[in-house]
């Protein structure tokens, strides 16, 4: 049985996805992936490019990630996912390509800087 392996990042997440072809497993870090992710916004989301060929029931999906939040942990996920389907094959990349699974989502928390509450929160200014 073949298996493709493909690393997903998102945030401060990081997702190591395994797919095998079999009958629409999905485990996250060893738990069912409902129990794991506990919204259903978050099972769509890593959903979505299974959804999105159709191939929803022809793979079983293994999946360790680390790192970030429930959010971040999901759209790891699915960036993993939608690099091992192309993996799995190469004639899947233009559909997966034009609704952007397969795009390194470059958003990250901006830093706090010292002197201020927060990243881009200010104290409050007082003339005299």
């Amino acid at each position: 049985m073949q298996t493709f392996i493909a690393v997903g990042r998102r945030k401060n997440a990081v997702a190591r996805v395994r797919i095998t072809p079999g009958t629409g497993k999905r485990i996250i870090n060893n738990v069912q992936m409902k129990k794991y992710l506990q919204r259903e916004t978050l099972e769509m989301v890593v959903e979505q490019p299974l959804q999105e060929l159709g191939l929803s029931d022809n793979f079983d999906v293994y999946a360790n990630v680390y790192g970030g939040g429930l959010s971040g942990q999901a759209g790891a996920i699915r960036h993993g996912l939608a690099r091992a389907l192309v993996d799995y094959d190469e004639s899947l990349r233009p559909a997966l390509k034009a609704r952007g699974f397969l795009t390194r989502d470059p958003r990250m928390v901006e830093r706090k800087k010292s002197g201020q509450p927060g990243a881009r929160k200010k104290f409050q200014f007082s003339k005299r």
